[in-house]
């Protein structure tokens, strides 16, 4: 039996409006949706040429939770986004070309040719960098959190995690620390159906991941995650009861992964019957028929967003392949903040 609440879909621009929205912040969001699924699939062809060091990881289905969430977020807030989150570093302003050269491992990506090609993040814009182990994310954004706390700042964190790694512990601490703290912090649950080839049913027993929210002390909210105004929505609610001192948000945005758990599976696993339902809901073809119907978007828009993104991440693609390797000597530069990075706040 379900316990989190089940959030309605999105339905008419009267209610955008309510939630903080005009005409020009919708056409933005498509925008960085598109951008968000065009920076990937050239990851993918980047990859098949041989240009990538390592495996690669891509969050296609995803775009709409990621920049939903990441639109409702304030620019003095942090966020740790994951793999699956690209739509999250797009929003929140990160430059395309500068995602293509941490892909190849090149000096002008993030970290500066440092780390995998997917474990980046741009500080400077509120961005902690990710690791392997996924949950370990969650005490970092809860950490933050009482840090704002403890400086009475009016800031939030974001933390991000898969069904998947609800089940390790870190995630329970960062839960309940943060509910009985009552820390401005918002859980987002990427819920992609698959913990690589372990289907939800065996990966836990509630109906829902949010459903255990209750059992920390804070509310639970199932989102259609492939419903990017339904995400937005309810993403500012949590960020600005956060904010307000109202305490902790689980949201569970419900997707699927649209492709394999990276580049080399196949997803066998997976039933064809049910990835041809759930392309059914592309998430960007979803808000793009929204746009149409409710918003008139009309044919010269639409060409002028697709024809300008294509543009940008050609001349993006070309920019980074022109940016160098790294020199070895550099090797240890950045690792470590510099007493001077750890006083100055990263929206200033």
């Amino acid at each position: 039996m379900a316990i989190a609440r089940e959030a309605e879909p999105v339905g008419s621009l009267s209610e955008v409006r309510e939630a903080g929205l005009d005409r020009v912040d919708l056409f933005d969001i498509y925008r960085n949706m598109l951008i968000t699924r065009g920076v990937e699939e050239r990851g993918h062809i980047l990859y098949r040429q041989g240009k990538i060091p390592g495996s690669f990881y891509t969050g296609r289905g995803n775009e709409a939770a990621a920049v939903g969430v990441a639109t409702a977020m304030e620019s003095q807030d942090v966020g740790t986004p994951l793999h699956r989150d690209m739509g999250v570093h797009i929003t929140r302003g990160v430059e395309p070309w500068k995602i293509f050269a941490q892909y190849m491992g090149r000096a002008d990506g993030p970290t500066h040719g440092r780390d995998g090609n997917v474990h980046m993040a741009d500080i400077h814009l509120g961005l902690i960098a990710m690791v392997s182990h996924l949950p370990a994310m969650l005490p970092v954004a809860v950490g933050c959190a009482l840090a704002f706390r403890i400086r009475e700042e009016r800031r939030v964190a974001v933390g991000w995690f898969g069904e998947g790694a609800s089940a390790r512990g870190d995630t329970h601490e960062s839960m309940t620390f943060a509910g009985t703290r009552k820390l401005p912090v918002v859980f987002i649950c990427d819920n992609n159906q698959w913990a690589y080839s372990t289907p939800t049913h065996l990966e836990y027993a509630t109906e829902h991941v949010a459903d255990r929210a209750q059992a920390y002390g804070f509310e639970g909210v199932v989102i259609d995650g492939t419903d990017v105004l339904a995400v937005y929505r309810e993403a500012k609610r949590a960020v600005e009861k956060a904010r307000s001192g109202g305490g902790p948000t689980l949201l569970e945005c419900l997707t699927l992964r649209m492709e394999g758990h990276a580049v080399h599976d196949d997803a066998f696993y997976v039933p064809k019957v049910m990835f041809e339902r759930w392309a059914e809901n592309d998430p960007i073809e979803r808000y793009r028929t929204w746009l149409r119907e409710n918003a008139e978007m009309t044919d010269e828009e639409e060409d002028e967003i697709s024809t300008g993104v294509k543009k940008l991440l050609h001349d993006a693609l070309t920019r980074a392949e022109e940016s160098p390797m790294p020199e070895t000597s550099t090797l240890l530069e950045g690792v470590y903040a510099t007493p001077e990075e750890l006083d100055t706040p990263h929206h200033m």
